[in-house]
């Protein structure tokens, strides 16, 4: 059965059975809390993407992720999912690596935040459904993202507002 994973404003996310109509209303920290235990148990999980951060590559409501717990050293332009001292859970791109910790940007954001602890980050995104196609390191644009999108961060302002013009 299909979930559409929907942000409602505050940290909810609404998840709507197409075919029964009926709503429930979960808490983000819940639902990613308790995917992020499955992870910390060795399991992959998948989640529908919600929020624009990760604009263009991942997009609110029609992309799927799948992440795990990492079972190697995290890299430059690895995608991550991450704590926030806040409690809020990010999902971001590795910008830089320092002794003081990671640097992570959203592929739609120019502002780097950091430095974010090793032990912040609880998984590595593995592969994407994007634009119904399933992609993962190694393909076209799994790697522009992970290396020539990031580091166009100064530009990036000024191509998504051409490509806001393009697609309307």
């Amino acid at each position: 059965m299909y979930h559409n994973l929907r942000k409602n404003g505050t940290d909810e996310v609404r998840i709507e059975r197409s075919r029964m109509r009926n709503m429930k209303v979960v808490d983000t920290r819940e639902y990613v809390g308790m995917l992020k235990e499955l992870t910390e148990e060795g399991k992959e999980v998948s989640m529908l993407v919600f929020g624009s951060s990760m604009a263009p590559f991942l997009i609110h409501a029609r992309d799927m992720i799948y992440f795990k717990k990492p079972d190697r050293e995290l890299q430059k332009g690895d995608i991550v999912f991450f704590r926030r001292k806040s409690g809020q859970f990010v999902m971001h791109r590795i910008w830089k690596i320092r002794p003081e910790g990671y640097y992570i940007v959203g592929d739609a954001q120019t502002q780097i935040e950091g430095p974010v602890k090793r032990e912040q980050i609880f998984a590595l995104i593995t592969k994407v459904r994007r634009k119904e196609k399933w992609l993962e390191p190694g393909d076209f644009w799994w790697e522009f993202f992970e290396h020539v999108w990031l580091h166009m961060i100064p530009l990036r302002r000024g191509i998504m507002w051409c490509y806001a013009k393009v697609i309307r």
